[in-house]
């Protein structure tokens, strides 16, 4: 009976090519690894409302354009006269027309709907913070 090895002539078994398993294997882990990933980034940590003035909406980036803006909470009174720093939101916009709405708001005293991701894919925006909806406050 012939072996591989004698069917070449060179007294050396034939090998199989094993970089095909080894992509495979590599391409298996990192698919499973983006899924995480992307699961993730899908989280929502916290959901809730922020109000204050609207002082800044603006879109930003090279490649990515993102819609980002920040909400002057104002400061807090301590009791005795004393008033903290002011408390600044920076927050991401996902929706074009809540960026809209923010546009016509801005400079004025508003209540956001937010909500709070584990962690953002770099083109969604600068911070984990997501408006879901605004309303101006009368």
């Amino acid at each position: 009976m012939e072996t591989s090895a004698t069917k070449t002539g060179t007294g050396i078994p034939d090998q199989k090519p094993r970089w095909k398993k080894y992509m495979l294997w590599a391409l298996g882990i990192f698919s499973v690894i983006w899924l995480i990933y992307y699961f993730i980034c899908g989280l929502t940590y916290s959901e809730g409302k922020r109000s204050g003035v609207l002082i800044k909406v603006s879109r930003k980036g090279y490649i990515f354009k993102t819609y980002e803006g920040e909400l002057n909470s104002g400061g807090i009174s301590q009791g005795d006269g004393t008033i903290m720093p002011n408390a600044m939101f920076k927050f991401s916009v996902s929706e074009e027309s809540v960026f809209k709405k923010l546009e016509d708001l801005q400079g004025k005293k508003v209540v956001v709907d937010y909500k709070q991701v584990m962690k953002n894919f770099f083109w969604q925006g600068e911070t984990d913070y997501f408006i879901q909806e605004v309303k101006e406050v009368k």
